[in-house]
Protein backbone atom coordinates (compact mmCIF):
# COMPACT_ATOMS: atom_id res chain seq x y z
CA UNK A 1 0.00 0.00 0.00
CA UNK A 2 1.41 3.61 -0.86
CA UNK A 3 2.20 5.60 2.13
CA UNK A 4 -0.36 8.24 1.47
CA UNK A 5 -3.19 5.44 0.94
CA UNK A 6 -2.15 4.22 4.44
CA UNK A 7 -2.14 7.79 5.88
CA UNK A 8 -5.55 8.62 4.71
CA UNK A 9 -6.55 5.01 5.86
CA UNK A 10 -5.34 6.01 9.57
CA UNK A 11 -7.29 9.10 9.31
CA UNK A 12 -10.35 7.80 8.66
CA UNK A 13 -10.24 4.95 11.24
CA UNK A 14 -10.71 4.37 14.66
CA UNK A 15 -10.82 2.25 17.49
CA UNK A 16 -13.40 1.82 20.03
CA UNK A 17 -14.67 0.05 22.58
CA UNK A 18 -18.40 -1.66 21.49
CA UNK A 19 -20.49 -4.69 22.68
CA UNK A 20 -20.54 -7.95 22.60
CA UNK A 21 -23.65 -8.05 20.15
CA UNK A 22 -21.77 -5.72 17.60
CA UNK A 23 -18.62 -7.95 17.48
CA UNK A 24 -21.24 -11.15 16.32
CA UNK A 25 -21.67 -10.88 12.47
CA UNK A 26 -17.93 -10.43 11.98
CA UNK A 27 -17.02 -13.34 14.36
CA UNK A 28 -19.31 -15.38 12.58
CA UNK A 29 -18.42 -14.61 8.90
CA UNK A 30 -15.03 -14.64 9.39
CA UNK A 31 -13.77 -17.41 12.16
CA UNK A 32 -16.99 -20.16 11.81
CA UNK A 33 -18.94 -19.16 8.82
CA UNK A 34 -19.93 -22.60 8.39
CA UNK A 35 -21.55 -23.12 12.02
CA UNK A 36 -24.76 -21.27 13.79
CA UNK A 37 -24.31 -17.80 14.36
CA UNK A 38 -24.85 -18.63 18.16
CA UNK A 39 -21.65 -20.60 17.89
CA UNK A 40 -19.59 -17.77 18.01
CA UNK A 41 -21.75 -16.07 20.97
CA UNK A 42 -19.17 -17.39 24.17
CA UNK A 43 -19.67 -17.27 27.84
CA UNK A 44 -18.55 -14.47 30.02
CA UNK A 45 -19.14 -12.09 26.90
CA UNK A 46 -21.33 -9.82 28.99
CA UNK A 47 -18.60 -8.93 31.07
CA UNK A 48 -14.92 -9.32 28.58
CA UNK A 49 -13.74 -5.85 26.58
CA UNK A 50 -14.76 -5.87 23.37
CA UNK A 51 -12.76 -3.50 21.06
CA UNK A 52 -14.08 -2.48 17.08
CA UNK A 53 -11.78 -0.83 14.41
CA UNK A 54 -13.51 1.28 12.55
CA UNK A 55 -12.82 2.00 8.52
CA UNK A 56 -15.06 5.45 7.15
CA UNK A 57 -17.51 4.85 10.00
CA UNK A 58 -17.74 0.66 9.47
CA UNK A 59 -16.71 -2.12 11.67
CA UNK A 60 -14.30 -4.65 10.12
CA UNK A 61 -12.65 -6.09 12.02
CA UNK A 62 -13.69 -6.97 16.43
CA UNK A 63 -11.11 -8.14 19.22
CA UNK A 64 -12.41 -9.54 22.77
CA UNK A 65 -10.71 -9.32 25.80
CA UNK A 66 -11.14 -11.77 28.79
CA UNK A 67 -9.73 -10.66 31.80
CA UNK A 68 -8.85 -13.36 35.02
CA UNK A 69 -6.72 -12.77 37.94
CA UNK A 70 -3.83 -11.12 36.37
CA UNK A 71 -3.73 -12.03 32.96
CA UNK A 72 -6.11 -11.34 29.93
CA UNK A 73 -7.07 -13.51 27.36
CA UNK A 74 -7.51 -12.75 23.52
CA UNK A 75 -10.45 -13.94 21.87
CA UNK A 76 -12.73 -14.21 18.48
CA UNK A 77 -10.41 -11.81 16.91
CA UNK A 78 -11.36 -11.34 13.50
CA UNK A 79 -11.10 -8.97 10.78
CA UNK A 80 -13.45 -8.59 7.56
CA UNK A 81 -11.44 -10.67 4.55
CA UNK A 82 -11.53 -7.46 2.43
CA UNK A 83 -9.66 -5.59 4.44
CA UNK A 84 -7.13 -7.85 5.81
CA UNK A 85 -3.34 -7.41 5.10
CA UNK A 86 -3.72 -3.49 5.28
CA UNK A 87 -1.96 -3.51 8.78
CA UNK A 88 -5.79 -3.42 10.63
CA UNK A 89 -5.34 -5.96 12.77
CA UNK A 90 -1.62 -4.89 13.71
CA UNK A 91 -3.51 -1.29 14.91
CA UNK A 92 -6.16 -3.30 16.87
CA UNK A 93 -3.84 -5.91 18.15
CA UNK A 94 -1.42 -2.77 19.57
CA UNK A 95 -4.03 -0.44 20.83
CA UNK A 96 -5.59 -3.52 23.02
CA UNK A 97 -1.85 -4.27 24.06
CA UNK A 98 -1.41 -0.80 25.46
CA UNK A 99 -4.43 -0.85 26.83
CA UNK A 100 -4.03 -3.66 29.21
CA UNK A 101 -0.74 -2.80 29.70
CA UNK A 102 -1.98 -0.04 32.18
CA UNK A 103 -3.95 -2.24 34.23
CA UNK A 104 -2.72 -4.82 36.47
CA UNK A 105 -2.44 -7.99 34.04
CA UNK A 106 0.85 -10.05 33.68
CA UNK A 107 -0.04 -12.13 30.99
CA UNK A 108 -1.93 -12.09 27.69
CA UNK A 109 -2.27 -14.64 26.16
CA UNK A 110 -4.58 -16.54 23.42
CA UNK A 111 -5.59 -19.99 21.38
CA UNK A 112 -3.74 -18.86 18.03
CA UNK A 113 -5.20 -20.30 15.05
CA UNK A 114 -2.00 -22.36 13.44
CA UNK A 115 -2.66 -20.43 10.31
CA UNK A 116 -1.76 -16.98 12.52
CA UNK A 117 0.73 -17.93 14.25
CA UNK A 118 3.86 -15.97 12.88
CA UNK A 119 0.70 -12.75 13.42
CA UNK A 120 1.28 -13.28 17.26
CA UNK A 121 5.11 -13.62 17.35
CA UNK A 122 5.61 -10.38 15.76
CA UNK A 123 3.77 -9.20 19.01
CA UNK A 124 6.36 -11.25 21.19
CA UNK A 125 4.14 -14.03 21.80
CA UNK A 126 5.29 -17.49 22.29
CA UNK A 127 3.88 -21.12 21.75
CA UNK A 128 3.28 -23.26 24.49
CA UNK A 129 2.42 -26.65 24.41
CA UNK A 130 0.97 -28.80 21.74
CA UNK A 131 -0.83 -28.26 18.56
CA UNK A 132 -4.53 -28.82 19.39
CA UNK A 133 -7.81 -28.87 17.35
CA UNK A 134 -11.51 -27.03 18.14
CA UNK A 135 -13.65 -27.72 15.33
CA UNK A 136 -10.62 -29.85 13.05
CA UNK A 137 -9.14 -26.39 13.19
CA UNK A 138 -5.66 -26.69 14.41
CA UNK A 139 -4.56 -24.35 17.31
CA UNK A 140 -1.47 -23.29 19.87
CA UNK A 141 -1.86 -21.66 22.68
CA UNK A 142 0.57 -18.48 22.37
CA UNK A 143 1.30 -15.96 25.39
CA UNK A 144 3.43 -12.88 26.25
CA UNK A 145 4.50 -11.75 29.38
CA UNK A 146 3.24 -8.14 29.78
CA UNK A 147 6.03 -5.55 31.09
CA UNK A 148 4.24 -3.06 33.27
Amino acid sequence: MLCAERSRMNQEANIRNISWEDTMPIRHKVLWPDKSIEFCHLEGDSTALHFGYFLNNRLVSVASIYPSANSARLRKFATLPEVQGQGIGTQLLNHILSTINNEDIDQFWCDARESAIEFYKRFGMTPEGNRFYKAEVPYYKMSIKLNR
